[in-house]
């Protein structure tokens, strides 16, 4: 059995994907894998070495790449060299004899090893979760926002990379809605939240520094501090979030999303808040809070941003306009730590993560005269209606397969699979049938523990909501 072979170290400075690929390359080398000879499924090996599947899929795939196996869909991968094919190519890589294999950094080869698959589809379908409805967007308002920028930004010269007038309206915003506490000049204007985590990435990591993220969680995390040399430890959930490490070295950085955790949907108490800034007091520790999205709470108040009970300087705090407004729009933000404002913006100019200027000054209108709280408002009642649709529907249609958790807000939720069932397969069947979700297993760091479906609910309506759930019913 070839999962006896291989051995994956869960808490070592190398990923599982990068781990296993090298493994597996090793063993086609050495001859333990002879040519000719098929590998299990993706689905077998990942079940059998305890990781998700699109972990053991990118490794299947990266050496499909590098001409080790043959795979084609639907067909187990079959090893396409022997030992001695395996350490000619070898060589002529390393002396770069052979072409198309250029020689990368550390960082490209880093950043190669701990991207994620993407698994959405390219047409969007219903229930896709982290989507927003677009169709309410106003964008007739948005497009003469953005024309007089156009033509105000053509006659001046070039302004600072991050607008004052869009820092000082998202400082109030950010300060009135999220609890905040921040100068306008500590907010960064970037391209999305993924920008944000690659810069601190680039600014605070060094290689080896001890980096602890959600898991499950949200994978683009991870893969940003490894890709900077960090060695990423997956930290258990419970019910009132990220668990507390009693009795072991605080890490270099902590990334979390405690208002609306990201895939659960859970909501980090004020105790466990406590906690974690107790161990960035000591100032060996950053936190970064990514709020996603914050802007959408149903059933009471929101509860303010770690940011905001910070009084040390030791948490940053990612956002985007994605959510709310339209993913077209492509800005995020960051409110930095006031140490790192100048080193961070130094980082911003020279690796060039800078947002347009003039939709940042057509954001900075749209905000001013009203249009951005206005819409939210209007988006607020319309996701909490199709939040509870989901829910009756699941419940009515689906309740002996599934249990919905019912999450206070954001625009997702999960529903855990009852007797269990597997997701992965789930999920391919709904895909199959025209139904978009994610399996919860697929976003672990290590071994899945949680198994359950991932649905979004903001950008369908009601009626789109239920044709689906039906279609779902159909699949069990």
């Amino acid at each position: 059995m070839i999962a006896g072979l291989i051995e994956l170290k869960r808490t070592g400075e190398e990923g599982l994907m990068a781990q296993l690929t090298s493994q597996l390359r090793e063993l086609i080398g050495s001859g333990r894998i002879g040519k000719g000879r098929g590998l299990p499924s993706s689905r077998q090996l990942a079940s059998d070495l305890g990781v998700s599947r699109n972990t053991v899929t990118y490794a299947f795939e990266q050496l499909a790449a590098e001409g080790y196996l043959a795979a084609s869909h639907g067909r187990r991968p079959v090893v396409t060299v022997d030992g001695g094919e395996r350490i000619e190519a070898a060589g002529a890589a390393t002396s770069g004899v052979r072409s198309g294999t250029p020689r990368l950094s550390p960082w490209a080869s880093k950043l190669k090893q701990a991207d994620w698959p993407m698994s959405y589809l390219a047409q969007l379908k219903p229930l896709r979760p982290g989507q927003g409805d677009f169709r309410e967007f106003p964008n007739e308002v948005w497009a003469r926002c953005l024309r007089r920028s156009a033509v105000r930004a053509a006659r001046r010269d070039l302004g600072p990379v991050n607008r004052p007038r869009l820092r000082e309206a998202l400082a109030h915003y950010l300060a009135t809605s999220r609890g905040v506490r921040a100068t306008a000049d500590q907010i960064m204007i970037l391209p999305s939240a993924q920008a944000a985590l690659t810069l601190i990435a680039a600014v605070v990591i060094t290689q080896g520094d001890e980096v602890w993220v959600e898991d499950p969680g949200y994978p683009g995390a991870a893969a940003a501090f490894r890709a900077s040399g960090a060695r990423v430890t997956g930290i258990r959930l419970d019910e009132q979030g990220m668990q507390r490490m009693p009795g072991v070295a605080a890490p270099t950085l902590i990334f979390m999303t405690p208002s609306h955790q990201h895939p659960t949907g859970r909501l980090m108490s004020l105790a466990r808040r406590t906690e974690f800034l107790g161990l960035s007091r000591p100032g060996k520790t950053w936190i970064v809070e990514d709020d996603y999205d914050g802007e959408f709470h149903y059933d009471s108040r929101p509860v303010p941003a770690l940011q905001g009970l910070d009084t040390h300087g030791r948490v940053f705090y990612v956002g985007t306009f994605s959510k709310a407004m339209t993913s077209d729009i492509r800005l995020g933000y960051l409110v930095v730590p006031p140490a790192l404002v100048s080193a961070l913006e130094i980082a911003q100019r020279h690796i060039g993560l800078i947002a347009a200027s003039h939709v940042q000054e057509a954001l900075a209108e749209f905000i001013a005269d009203g249009h951005f709280l206005a819409h939210l408002r209007r988006m607020r009642r319309l996701y909490h209606a199709r939040r509870d649709h989901l829910v009756e529907g699941l419940e009515r249609h689906l309740g002996e397969v599934l249990t919905a958790e019912v999450p206070s807000g954001g625009i997702q939720l999960v529903a855990r699979l009852k007797r269990g069932r597997a997701d992965q397969a789930a999920v391919k069947r709904l895909v199959a049938a025209g139904v978009e979700t994610r399996a919860l297993s697929s976003l672990a760091l290590g071994r899945p523990r949680d198994h359950g479906l991932l649905l979004g609910f903001a950008a369908w309506r009601e009626n789109e909501i239920s044709a689906a759930v039906r279609t779902m019913a159909s699949c069990f």
